[in-house]
């Protein structure tokens, strides 16, 4: 009975190895496909789907050309992936972030703190078609980004994976491959951090040994504009490109390929920032590119461009900050106290102040924040560091007003050389020169205050249109409820705009603004210059002029200017006084005899 059992095994087994070699003979089998791994859909109140068009199989136009022939069997299988779009949501304390397996790229990415308007600050902004932000694209600048559908794979919470493989056409046959790669792009998200980890990995197993498409591996972009929306890009909003290389920060130029190596990149405007931080061996280079795109009023792009690589398998990594501009914020990834264990990349140079006047503008916001610590409201800190700044220059201002006091009392007798001199203004100038030199006047004393003024104004609206505490910062609820930002006691119904001056609202710091001015040249005006018809277009037409400039600037601004030609005004009336009362004390002074200038003896 045991030998029948093992003997109908034995011949059952030898049927169906001759079967299928005849049916391997007669019915030869076709390439298989590559065989992906299973994708578990994760079905959560983060992810929601939405069905598409059936994507085209994308193939890859520049042929790779490796180091050594490609071996790989011709027909090689393409992968079809899936057939519709997965858009899968990553919620942290500080952002809310919407992937799409659609090249496996991001499409929002918003800040749960910052607003605005009545919406979150969206820092991946989309024109009339969707964003693709940090796509991938086989080659250079000129390649096509990757839109085919990816595999996806939700490892945790924060971790999420996107894979598919591409086949690389034949340079020889346009009906073959010279071999088949995955493409994985890995997002690591933190619980509480502006910034992520991207991984890039191009895996050509055997049979592709090296990545060239046209001397490039890939370029990884990021695009098309940063947030949050805006009307139009000016002075007051701005995008600034930088680039950070050997410990120092330095502007960079649109469309300009950077090779340096930096170790950072940035986007920024005046409150926010993009900053890429890519871990590549190889020198690798960036590209800033302002690239138009319909339903975007001015785009504003990064490009990392890879270079070429001679092995079967790489994986580079990335670091993206997408947040503040703020250095409060920055500052962390310099003491090695984040989640992502950096230590001193220098990222707070992307919040830093550039320029001659960027010194003065760090110490003047060190005072401001010192002020807003002993009141909190912007509003009065500004109030309480533009007294400040005048007691701290009191002595030069005092200095000053004695100055055109005194001017005024030697009035008479420069209007006497005036009236003496006035066929000969070389000789004019000489007895003035000789005059004030006996005197012991320098005409000049009475200027330093005034240039003082300058350079500070300067750095003050670098401060009130830079410094991200005060966006939104509200100084009186209902008037200036944001200080960053104009004023407006009525915004214009609609979209309308004042013809030729393009006002969209009513302000009134401008109009108090003028008012305060001309009351400071008044008090403040030079003797003789009632009846100068130059100073006088000076005192009235400049306030004007500048009513024009300053209407739509921050309305922080406006508050320093304002409150320090009141302050201007009342040291004015102080000193006044002081001199006043000084001169009556005195003895009358002895008349002064002008001595003729001396006439240069000729050699």
């Amino acid at each position: 009975m045991e030998k029948n059992t093992i003997l109908a095994v034995v011949l059952s087994t030898l049927v169906l190895i001759v079967f299928y070699v005849i049916q391997g003979i007669l019915y030869p089998a076709q390439n298989p496909a590559v065989v992906q791994a299973p994708v578990t859909p994760v079905v959560t109140d983060n992810e929601y789907f939405r069905e598409t068009p059936p994507p085209t199989v994308e193939t890859i136009q520049a042929p790779v050309q490796p180091s050594s022939p490609v071996t790989s069997p011709a027909n090689a299988p393409v992968d079809t992936g899936p057939l519709t779009e997965q858009q899968i949501t990553i919620r942290t304390e500080s952002i809310t972030a919407i992937l799409t397996n659609a090249g496996g790229n991001m499409i929002s990415w918003t800040l749960n703190d910052h607003f605005d308007k009545h919406d979150n600050v969206n820092m991946i902004l989309s024109g009339t078609n969707k964003a693709q932000a940090f796509s991938i694209a086989f080659g250079g600048l000129d390649a096509q980004p990757v839109t085919s559908y990816f595999h996806v794979n939700r490892l945790t919470d924060y971790i999420v994976e996107f894979y598919r493989d591409f086949a690389v056409p034949s340079a020889s046959s346009s009906s073959s491959t010279d071999g088949v790669f995955r493409l994985t792009k890995r997002y690591e998200f933190k619980p509480r951090d502006y910034m992520f980890e991207m991984t890039v990995t191009l895996d050509g197993g055997y049979s592709v040994p090296g990545f060239n498409f046209n001397g490039s591996a890939y370029t990884l972009a990021f695009g098309p504009q940063i947030g949050p929306r805006f009307e139009k890009l000016d002075h007051y909003d701005y995008r600034q490109y930088a680039t950070y290389t050997n410990g120092k920060s330095k502007n960079a130029k649109v469309n300009d390929l950077i090779d340096t190596n930096p170790a950072w990149a940035a986007i920024s405007g005046k409150y926010f920032s993009i900053i890429a931080i890519p871990y590549i061996a190889p020198p690798y280079s960036i590209n800033f590119s302002e690239k138009a795109e319909p339903g975007i009023v001015s785009a504003s792009r990064m490009n990392i461009i890879r270079p070429a690589v001679n092995t079967s398998r790489v994986s580079d990594t990335y670091r993206f900050y997408l947040g503040p501009k703020s250095q409060d914020a920055l500052s962390i990834y310099n003491t090695g106290r984040n989640e992502f264990n950096l230590i001193d990349p220098n990222l707070v140079e992307a919040a830093s102040s550039r320029g001659i006047l960027a010194p003065l503008e760090k110490i003047l916001k060190w005072f401001l924040l010192l002020f807003y610590k002993i009141v909190p409201n912007y509003g009065v800190a500004i109030i309480m560091l533009t007294l400040f700044i005048k007691i701290l220059f009191f002595p030069l201002t005092k200095k000053g007003s004695e100055a055109t006091l005194r001017m005024q009392a030697l009035g008479p007798k420069i209007k006497e050389l005036q009236d003496k001199y006035k066929s000969n203004p070389q000789k004019l100038n000489a007895e003035m020169a000789n005059f004030y030199k006996q005197e012991g006047y320098n005409p000049l004393s009475g200027c330093l205050p005034m240039l003082l003024q300058i350079p500070i104004f300067i750095a003050m609206y670098g401060l009130f249109n830079n410094h991200f505490d005060l966006r939104g910062a509200t100084f009186i609820p209902g008037w200036i409820p944001d200080l960053s930002v104009p004023e407006a006691v009525w915004n214009f119904p609609g979209n309308f705009r004042l013809p030729l001056l393009g006002w969209s609202a009513l302000r009134l710091l401008p109009f108090i603004y003028v008012g305060s001015q001309l009351l400071y040249g008044k008090v403040t005006q030079m003797p003789g210059q009632q009846s100068n018809t130059q100073m006088k277009m000076m005192m009235y037409v400049m306030p004007i002029v500048f009513f024009f400039i300053l209407y739509d600037v921050p309305s922080g601004l406006l508050i320093y200017w304002i409150f320090s030609n009141i302050l201007t005004m009342v040291q004015q009336v102080i000193i006044n006084k002081y001199v006043m009362a000084k001169r009556a004390k005195e003895p009358p002074p002895a008349p002064t005899v002008i001595a003729p200038a001396k006439k240069k003896k000729k050699s």
